[in-house]
């Protein structure tokens, strides 16, 4: 079939290489070419597959569509000669179909057999006619074709000066059109499956197994997924690895190659760490700690995309904030990187975030900070470097490359970081063409101290806890390190050997003892500077009121001297000796009416200093020496009026209280920006979800899109719709359906925004999993099909549906995030909890499955919904930790004090260890305690002084800072030396706040006490134990008739005092 070319697109190339031509100046991008008479294009023989591209072969392949070997183009102002042979003529032919800007000339050479042609004459007498040629003068072409070209020359009597044109060509192939950036924008897709999908799952599962394998070997696995093998024996694209992109359904795979070999590198590479594209993977065997280098970069249609990522595992301090540095200063550039800024000024911008974040790395920043590409990999007329004066403009595609060479790590051995990825310049800001596994969470595994040997350490180092891990089961030892969120398996067997000889509760002891020290050290140096009401808030004061600017605002109704009720000004106006005196309605207490005898008394109380007689602190009055009115009463023996005013007064109190108690809880809703909404492409889009919380009217799906600078959410209609800027994001979540009913994009603001009339914290987007549309009773091949196989079918078309689901939202989490991190500057991640560390509780009012993520402890299917930071709490609190109940409660204790503390509560004692362990392992500080405790005193006492509190021990000796495990394993001897008094432990009881309880608990504790206890430690005789069993089984069938049905009374507790100390824990599961 012959090669149909594209007639129209070649014509508009070669329409903009002659209006550049003819244009140019010295000044401009193709001042190279501008005094030149004509232009020459050489091409010999195909170059090797290990050779890069020449820039003559980009540029023929950019002008025809094809590469042309043994070609000759010369392009003069009047016309275009080519010199090709016989088959390539007759496609060549086409180009003067397509409307071109000059008259196309084809010189036909001769075939081997038959007699030479004048074509070669011609062409070389063309070329001589002119006195200024531009060509590619540092590219030399081979051929039989080229050797002939040159003794035709070499014989010309004059030769034509020669100016390199290699400038103007990149100029003219640096701005892509819509065609080049499809073909890009496939390439890049292919390059960031790959990496996601491939390349990054494999090295995990290498360091998962240690497995013992080269980075030569590894590289030529990646290569293998595009294909290996001819013949019979050959294997096409690996599509279960294809298959996961996007936009790769339509792929011409016979178009697709890889750049180069992919560039694996690791701290066991002999050569070191290199930058350099060119770099190979070497014959070494792969370490399995310290940084990995990757470089991959695929070429589709001829156009290329490349990027490089840097793995870290058990990464230092130090290489972490590198790294971060790296990831901002991207955000940065690409925000820098935009349509006229030059190419000098890019490279000093990124150098310049050097010198101010770590000036010392600028002697080992990269002396370029990338390049063009196109159809040639490295255009280094477009490089990023000190010296390069070119500006950039619109569609321009660039290799962005950032990193550090020659960095030591704590060892003194060298190092090197870098991110790489393909972008393209737009009008005000760059964009990404490349992503994938660039957050930290994806990039930075960090191993566990305590399960790797280390000989040369003695000193037990602390436990790096940057995930949370599956909790410990009945003390069972750590068999596994922490890399990246991810479970790997242990390095060697003896760190599994030492890990038995430790028991869970012992390391959980021996951490909580630092978590508690180091709390404590932070609170002291925290409020050191105001040792006294460092946490107090401001002081309370009497606000001022006015009802009326003078007489003449009154209204009418006062000239007769009686009672009236001003909605309008909220004021109530009282005859008081003849006159009439305005009283605003926030200076009233309240109201009361009686009836006496045929009269009607209405009492109207005033608010007053000093009548607030339970509050130690009373509110100031400016003027303590006032002298202030109380109370007004007035008689009267219109017992309806009084009915009418006394409503009237009291209904607009509560009105007045109602609007002030609105505007309290409103007094946080911010005002957001305006939404910036994209432009020059379509936004990335999540159709068909749901939003909560509701819009008002039908509930319908509507679309999430991504904009320029937030999220805006549009119903069906478009008649309401939802913005939320990136900068008002706190948290990003990202539920699959696993298990659940529905799939879940959730955003936790960092102030509430207005939705309809309430204001939300929290917006979530779902989809139900569910397919509730299908109808299995007009399914056809019930008819036919019979057992069990259409129910599997179904199980696994939904299995397949929920797959589905997940992956699309999963991808629109991460393109959000990816957008607000380009847009802010700083990195938003996707948490996705764990629901292998969940546990049940009752945060608000009805029990729910509470969900940990890396940040975050989480409830996200039912409203209201819980996001709780985990770096915002300041302790953890443990209560009704006893053996005889089922549940305990979870009393979260913020860094800010004036915030309430969270009680989550009936969590199932089951559940108990898992906690603990889940707490322990995100570095919260945890007590415990066998009571509930009343938060809302102790809080205010803690506000009144914080620096005092820490003064007197703090947590550790409030909680038992850690302790609380060690009564339990010191044995029963320990148990039987504290014995609380049963009127104090009624105290503590009943003054915690009954509100925070739900009641849902009682039936399951109700019964969990036995009634007695194990007395053995006590030494009593058997006989004395059958006399003590026998008098509390008489005493409980007494009681048990008269509070059986009431065990809530608190009149049945002080009966408790007969009753021996130890079965004190009857009283508690009574009240519960």
């Amino acid at each position: 079939m012959q090669v149909q070319l594209n007639k129209q697109l070649i014509g508009s190339r070669l329409k903009n290489v002659y209006d550049g031509w003819r244009n140019a100046s010295q000044n401009d991008e193709y001042g190279s070419i501008a005094d030149a008479e004509a232009l020459l294009l050489l091409s010999g023989d195909p170059a090797g597959e290990d050779e890069p591209v020449r820039k003559g072969t980009a540029f023929q392949t950019w002008l025809l569509g094809y590469e042309f070997p043994s070609t000759l183009l010369l392009f003069q102002k009047d016309k275009l000669l080519i010199l090709c042979s016989a088959s390539k003529a007759k496609f060549l032919h086409q180009i003067k179909e397509g409307n071109p800007p000059v008259p196309v000339e084809i010189l036909v050479q001769a075939k081997a057999k038959e007699p030479p042609s004048d074509a070669l004459p011609k062409f070389v007498d063309a070329y001589t006619s002119f006195k200024r040629v531009g060509s590619l003068v540092k590219e030399a072409c081979t051929g039989k074709l080229m050797t002939e070209w040159e003794q035709g020359v070499s014989k010309a009597d004059k030769k034509p000066e020669l100016v390199d044109m290699a400038p103007a060509l990149s100029a003219f192939m640096a701005v892509k059109d819509e065609e080049e950036m499809k073909c890009i924008r496939t390439a890049a897709n292919l390059t960031s499956t790959l990496l996601v999908h491939h390349i990054v799952l494999k090295l995990e599962m290498i360091l998962d197994k240690e497995a013992k394998i080269t980075h030569e070997q590894f590289a030529t696995q990646i290569e293998a997924r595009l294909g290996s093998g001819e013949g019979e024996v050959a294997k096409g694209p690996d599509m279960k690895v294809w298959s996961k992109g996007r936009g790769l359904n339509d792929v011409d795979w016979a178009s697709t190659e890889f750049c180069y070999s992919p560039i694996i590198q690791s701290r066991s590479t002999t050569t070191g760490y290199d930058l350099r594209s060119t770099a190979e993977s070497s014959s070494d065997t792969i370490a399995h700690k310290g940084v990995f280098l990757i470089a991959v970069g695929m070429r589709y249609k001829g156009y290329c995309a490349n990027l490089g990522r840097s793995i870290i595992v058990d990464p230092s301090k130090e290489q972490e904030a590198i790294y971060n540095l790296l990831l901002s200063m991207q955000s940065e550039m690409l925000r820098e990187i935009k349509d006229g800024v030059s190419a000098r000024e890019v490279y000093q911008r990124a150098l310049d975030i050097v010198k101010k974040e770590k000036p010392e790395l600028e002697k080992n920043f990269v002396k370029n900070a990338g390049f063009g590409t196109g159809v040639e990999f490295r255009d280094s007329a477009y490089l990023l470097s000190s010296k390069n004066s070119k500006h950039l403009k619109t569609d321009m595609v660039l290799n962005l490359s950032l990193g550090f060479s020659d960095l030591l790590d704590d060892n003194g051995k060298k190092y090197a970081l870098h991110i790489v990825d393909t972008i393209r310049v737009g009008a005000d800001r760059s964009t990404l063409l490349t992503e994938g596994a660039k957050s930290t969470k994806d990039t930075l595994f960090f191993l566990n101290p305590e399960n790797e040997i280390e000989v040369e350490e003695d000193k037990p180092s602390k436990p790096s806890k940057k995930a949370p891990v599956k909790p410990l089961v009945n003390g069972s030892p750590i068999k596994n390190k922490t890399v990246g969120g991810k479970v790997l398996r242990n390095k060697t067997r003896s760190a599994a050997q030492e890990e038995v000889l430790m028991t869970a509760a012992a390391k959980i002891k021996d951490h909580q003892q630092q978590l508690h020290e180091g709390l404590q050290s932070a609170g002291l140096a925290k409020y050191s500077e105001g040792a006294s009401g460092g946490g107090e808030k401001e002081g309370k004061t009497w606000k001022r009121f006015q009802s009326y600017k003078g007489e003449s605002a009154l209204p009418r109704e006062v000239e007769s001297l009686r009672i009236s009720v001003d909605r309008k000004a909220q004021t109530i106006v009282l005859p008081v000796h003849g006159f009439a005196v305005p009283f605003h309605i926030n200076t009233i207490k309240n109201v009361s009416k009686n009836d006496e005898g045929d009269y009607t008394y209405l009492r109207i109380n005033f608010q007053t200093p000093g009548q607030l007689a339970g509050k130690k602190d009373d509110t100031p009055f400016e003027d303590p020496d006032s002298t202030f009115i109380r109370s007004v009463t007035y008689r009267s023996s219109d017992g309806h009026r009084f009915d009418t005013i006394s409503k009237q007064i009291t209904d607009l109190k509560k009105e007045v209280n109602k609007r002030e108690q609105q505007k309290k809880e409103m007094a946080d809703v911010i005002e957001q920006d305006v939404l910036l909404e994209i432009k020059g492409r379509r936004a990335h889009k999540l159709p068909e979800v749901f939003v909560r919380p509701a819009l008002d009217g039908k509930r319908l799906p509507g679309e999430v899109e991504i904009h320029q600078n937030g999220l805006r959410y549009q119903s069906p209609m478009g008649s309401q719709k939802i913005d939320v800027l990136f900068t008002n994001i706190k948290h990003l979540f990202f539920q699959p359906c696993d298990k659940e009913l529905m799939v879940i994009v959730h955003i936790h603001l960092k102030a509430p925004i207005m939705i309809g009339k309430k204001k939300a914290h929290d917006i979530q987007f779902f989809r139900e999993a569910s397919d509730v549309q299908f109808d299995e009773t007009g399914n056809r091949k019930r008819k036919h099909r019979y057992g069990d196989e259409d129910e599997i079918e179904m199980e696994q078309q939904e299995r397949k549906r929920r797959q589905m689901l997940n992956k699309e939202f999963k991808l629109f989490a991460e393109r959000v995030a990816e957008a607000a991190s380009t847009s802010m500057g700083e990195t938003l991640e996707v948490d996705i909890p764990f629901r292998e560390l969940s546990f049940e509780g009752v945060p608000f009012r009805t029990n729910v499955r509470l969900q940990p993520t890396t940040e975050c402890l989480v409830h996200l299917i039912d409203p209201p919904f819980l996001v709780v930071t985990l770096n915002e709490i300041e302790i953890a609190s443990l209560e009704r930790v006893q053996f005889s109940l089922k549940q305990f409660d979870l009393v979260l204790i913020f860094k800010d004090f004036t915030k309430a503390p969270l009680h989550i509560n009936s969590i199932p004692s089951g559940q108990l260890d898992d906690v603990k362990n889940w707490l322990d392992s995100v570095d919260i500080p945890l007590g415990e305690g066998p009571v509930n405790l009343n938060w809302g005193p102790i809080m205010k006492t803690i506000n009144e002084s914080p620096y005092d509190f820490f003064q007197q021990g703090g947590w550790r000796s409030f909680l038992g800072g850690g302790d609380a495990d060690s009564d339990a394993d010191e044995g029963s001897d320990s148990e039987s030396e504290f014995e609380a008094d049963p009127e104090e432990l009624q105290s503590e009881e009943s003054s915690a706040d009954a509100s925070e309880y739900d009641g849902s608990d009682a039936s399951d504790d109700s019964g969990s006490g036995s009634g007695y206890d194990d007395d053995s430690d006590d030494g009593d005789d058997w006989e004395e134990l059958e006399r003590k069993a026998a008098k509390s089984d008489s005493k409980r069938a007494v009681e048990g008739k008269g509070t059986r049905g009431d065990s809530d009374s608190d009149d049945d507790r002080p009966k408790k005092k007969k009753a021996p100390a130890k079965p004190k824990a009857n009283g508690k599961n009574k009240k519960r």
